[in-house]
C-alpha cells in the first residue's frame, strides 16, 4: 500500500491562502472556532529570498505525537496518515508540545477552563467512525480518501505548489522540478 504524504515547493507558493480556504471549507463540520488545520508561513516577508509554505499535520513516520499520547488516542493507517481518536482524546496537550509543525489544536473557546478535544489535520481521511457516516463527518470533517480522492488543499492549490498523495509519486514529481530549475546537484536521487 502507499505510503501518504504532503510536500509544499516553496518555489511556487504565492501565499494565496487557498490551501487554509479549501480545507475551512471541506471540514466545515468539523471544525470548532480557532481550529486551523492548515495555514500558509511565510519567512521574510517583502524581502529578497521571501518563502512561503503551506504547513499543516505532515504524518509523520515516526510522530512525536503518537509517541507522548497518555491516552493512546493516535493510530497511524496502513496508508500511513496519523489519525486520533477524539473520543479516546483527554485534553492533556501533550500532542501540541511534541509537534514540531504545530499540528494539533484545541479550539478557543475562552481565557479560562478546559481545552476540550484535540484536533488536526486528517488528510481528508475521516476518522475511526464508520466511512462516510454523519458521525464522522462531524466529529472529523472528510472523508475524500475513501472516495479515491485528494484532500482539498492539494486539490485546489492554484499553483500546484501543495502536493499530496503516494510519497514516491510527490518525490518524483518535486525532483523533477528541482532538474528542470537547472539543480540537478540539487535533486535527490
Amino acid at each position: 500500500m502507499a505510503t501518504m504524504k504532503f510536500l509544499c515547493d516553496t518555489k511556487r507558493c504565492i501565499e494565496c491562502n487557498g490551501c487554509v480556504t479549501a480545507c475551512k471549507n471541506e471540514n466545515d463540520s468539523a471544525l470548532e472556532w480557532g481550529i486551523q488545520r492548515r495555514r500558509v508561513v511565510t519567512i521574510r516577508d517583502g524581502e529578497p529570498g521571501e518563502a512561503s509554505i503551506s504547513v499543516a499535520c505532515m504524518h509523520c513516520s515516526d510522530a512525536p505525537c503518537m509517541a507522548v499520547c497518555p491516552a493512546n488516542c493516535f493510530y497511524k493507517t496502513e496508508e500511513g496518515i496519523v489519525l486520533h481518536d477524539k473520543d479516546t482524546c483527554i485534553g492533556c496537550g501533550y500532542c501540541l508540545y511534541a509537534c514540531p509543525f504545530g499540528a494539533p489544536q484545541f479550539p478557543k473557546k475562552g481565557a479560562f477552563g478546559s481545552r476540550g478535544k484535540m484536533d488536526k489535520c486528517t488528510f481528508c481521511a475521516g476518522g475511526p467512525e464508520e466511512n462516510f457516516s454523519d458521525a464522522e463527518r462531524q466529529k472529523y470533517g472528510s472523508n475524500r480518501l475513501a472516495e479515491g480522492k485528494l484532500p482539498m488543499c492539494a486539490e485546489l492549490c492554484a499553483t500546484k505548489a501543495l502536493l499530496a498523495g503516494d510519497a514516491e509519486v510527490v518525490s518524483s514529481i518535486f525532483r523533477e522540478r528541482v532538474a528542470y530549475r537547472g539543480a540537478d546537484n540539487g535533486a535527490w536521487k
